[in-house]
């Protein structure tokens, strides 16, 4: 058996090869490692949850419903956020959302346009 690298998402140690990817399975990201080997020369990068880099001013889909503290309704899968900023912490990605305003979201419940 080859040595396969833990995902660089949850550091997860069972992660196995499926086509020229590396699946998870506990957090369900895919990636290539060799993608994932010139990212982390490059440093401390944002990833959505398809293993892209995001960059300030991408704009992003959110991959499901995600509730909102104070809010009826939950932000819908399949909205898209333009012109996001990236930011230290937990909720990496601030940005406006119609109809919520101003918020922070997760890198891992987004994907990149």
């Amino acid at each position: 058996m080859e040595n396969i690298p833990p995902c660089p998402k949850c550091k997860c140690e069972h992660t196995y090869p499926m086509g020229d990817l590396i699946n998870c399975p506990e957090c369900f990201h895919e990636w290539n490692p060799n993608d994932v080997q010139e990212e982390a020369a490059d440093g401390n990068q944002v990833l959505d949850s398809l293993g892209k880099v995001l960059q300030d001013g991408d704009s992003v889909v959110v991959i499901k419903d995600l509730p909102v503290k104070g809010a009826p309704k939950p932000v819908k899968a399949g909205t898209k956020v333009k012109n996001i900023r990236l930011v230290d912490g937990d909720h990496n990605i601030a940005c406006k959302i119609d109809g919520f305003g101003s918020m922070g979201l997760k890198s891992e419940f987004v994907k990149k346009a």
